[in-house]
């Protein structure tokens, strides 16, 4: 059982599960089989969410996330598309714990996205694409030189280490990886050639007609 916080929303400013210590507390309460599930969206602004991660992490209380991105809300965007540094720090937390203890954490990997205009399925696959690329640049931080420069303050040396791996170029690993596995090097380019969403959307279309539904269809 996983237990989701939020600060706003449906009440106008307050909720039952309004931050993660509520929510960890209940799961707590509830027993060792529950844990705190983050939304990436459901913070105040300028939070440190990384912090939140690292802290469930300690606790063994991280269940997992839902991954979006947002602007000023809860606005449900892709995954990185406006704050993929973030992203990659709260990804950095996960690697150094599992570099510290090497154990895998096991975590629920959820997307949690909402879209008016970009077409949905091309969304996804920016999101589990984008997921990826942060992920492998959080397993190129140097965790030897991070731990040392770590042990002696050396908060220049730390952010530096952290931003090689966040600047490096991680495409050629994700396209040998992908074709190891015999999936499309290139995930967006093999879909939007595949002709798929507009056999869909014709088919969508022909079936609303059958059923004699003339409205357009909701945005979700």
């Amino acid at each position: 059982m996983m237990i989701e916080y939020k600060p706003f929303e449906p009440a106008s400013y307050f909720t039952d599960f309004f931050d993660w210590g509520s929510s960890y507390i209940t799961a707590k309460q509830v027993g060792k089989q529950a844990k705190v599930v983050v939304d990436i969206g459901h913070h105040l602004l300028g939070t440190n969410i990384e912090q939140i991660v690292a802290w469930l992490i300690d606790e063994k209380m991280l269940g997992g996330f839902h991954f979006n991105d947002r602007k000023y809300a809860d606005d449900d965007l892709t995954t990185g598309s406006i704050d993929p540094y973030q992203t990659f720090r709260i990804f950095n937390e996960i690697v150094n714990e599992e570099w510290l203890t090497g154990k895998d954490i096991k975590l629920a990997w959820m997307i949690d996205q909402s879209h008016n205009i970009k077409p949905k399925i091309q969304a996804m696959i920016q999101t589990a694409t984008t997921v990826q690329e942060l992920f492998a640049k959080a397993l190129l931080v140097d965790r030897k030189a991070l731990a040392t420069a770590q042990k002696r303050d050396d908060v220049i040396a730390c952010e530096e280490i952290l931003k090689s791996a966040f600047n490096s170029n991680v495409t050629p690993i994700l396209r040998a990886v992908r074709k190891a596995k015999g999936v499309p090097a290139d995930p967006m380019k093999a879909y939007r050639a595949s002709g798929y969403e507009q056999k869909i959307a014709k088919e969508r279309k022909a079936k609303r007609k059958a059923l004699g539904i003339d409205e357009g269809g909701g945005y979700a």
